[in-house]
């Protein structure tokens, strides 16, 4: 039996090394995003934190005026940087997104190459198959007709 050889082996290997690059590069977008959302969630607890104290500074039986102020002013300034972060973490969900959309493509790409390698290795067994059948019919012929002859001189 004659040997399996894809002539395009070498285009699905280089789209099995394309789609290990582009994991990698979706997995580095990944986790990108996800520690600026850890970041944008840090900022979201202290300003909670702040707005906790606040609350506890106007409650108290005597108020001290510079802490208020003091408290009012970091909750300013969290609502600043969470906005920025949320800025950031926009850009990095669209890295995320382009990444994962890459991944896809390459995913479908590869996915192609091993569909039309799987066909090229049935029509490869289909051939093989009508190749032996062939021999087996020549091998019968030549019997048969082997035979047929030495019945003829020996009788």
């Amino acid at each position: 039996m004659a040997r399996f050889n894809y002539r395009l082996q070498g285009v699905l290997n280089l789209r099995l090394q394309q789609e290990e690059q582009v994991k990698m590069e979706f997995a580095v977008a990944n986790k990108n995003l996800n520690d600026q959302l850890e970041i944008l969630e840090g900022y979201r607890k202290r300003k909670q934190d702040y707005i906790e104290e606040a609350y506890r500074l106007r409650s108290e039986s005597i108020m001290n005026v510079r802490d208020i102020v003091d408290n009012n002013y970091a909750e300013k300034q969290m609502d600043v940087m969470i906005l920025n972060q949320e800025a950031v973490v926009e850009t990095y969900r669209a890295k995320y997104e382009m990444a994962r959309l890459k991944l896809t493509k390459a995913i479908q790409e590869r996915k192609m190459q091993e569909r039309l390698r799987e066909k090229a290795f049935l029509q490869f067994m289909e051939e093989e198959k009508e190749a032996e059948a062939k021999e087996m019919d020549e091998r019968t012929s030549f019997t048969y007709t082997k035979r047929a002859k030495e019945q003829k001189e020996g009788d």
